[in-house]
């Protein structure tokens, strides 16, 4: 009856804390008490961004700090933005760099298809390949940047993709993809390792990861 109590409890915390961030819009000040309540739940969530954009400093304070990195990206912008640059220009060195990109070159019923149709709903200037196109000019991106290192690996995938994960060994960074908005203007959560969230980041990722291909650089 405890155990029972005790699960009923942690769930109304855990919605109490999304109901609150909801309110306070991720206001820095208050990431304690979320992190105080995180601890009481297990879920190990540290902060909530209220757009992912907001989160890009933190992240690359702990691409610093990482010894491996996983990423697995709807489109992958982020990837060739400041945040990841020191690690292409090799100021940075990991044990190992894994990248997961939707695989441009399927048709059909894909998920790019899918989330294109999603985003060509709320904004008028997405044109049906255009997610496609942005994913194969990153994907060539990183293949140039990354040609010297060693320990990195692109790798692509066709599967159901709800949302972004950027994993270390110390965190991860999840943004839940919404269906009428853009990720960038989707809120982030940022999970400490060994907590309940962190562990589902690295599932997903690995999911993925087993059902994937390596990528191909394309025209």
């Amino acid at each position: 009856m405890t155990a029972f109590l005790f699960g009923i409890l942690s769930s109304l915390a855990a919605s109490a804390i999304l109901l609150l961030l909801g309110l306070l819009r991720g206001a820095r000040p208050l990431w304690w008490l979320v992190a105080a309540c995180s601890w009481c739940t297990g879920t190990g969530l540290g902060r909530v961004y209220r757009h992912q954009s907001s989160a890009e400093r933190d992240i690359a304070r702990d691409l610093g700090r990482a010894r491996w990195i996983k990423v697995m990206a709807g489109r992958g912008n982020v990837l060739t933005r400041e945040v990841f640059s020191p690690l292409w220009s090799g100021e940075l060195s990991l044990e190992s760099v894994q990248v997961l990109l939707p695989d441009p070159r399927t048709r059909g019923d894909s998920w790019l298809e899918r989330r294109s149709h999603d985003i060509r709903l709320f904004d008028p200037g997405f044109t049906p390949d255009l997610l496609r196109s942005q994913v194969r000019t990153n994907m060539d991106y990183l293949a140039h940047a990354t040609r010297a290192q060693r320990n990195f690996e692109l790798r692509s995938f066709n599967l159901p993709n709800s949302c972004r994960v950027i994993a270390t060994d110390r965190a991860a960074y999840l943004t839940f993809y919404n269906s009428s908005a853009h990720g960038r203007n989707s809120p982030c959560l940022y999970a400490r390792a060994s907590g309940l969230l962190y562990s589902i980041a690295l599932q997903q990722f690995e999911a993925a990861w087993k059902n994937s291909s390596p990528a191909l650089s394309t025209p």
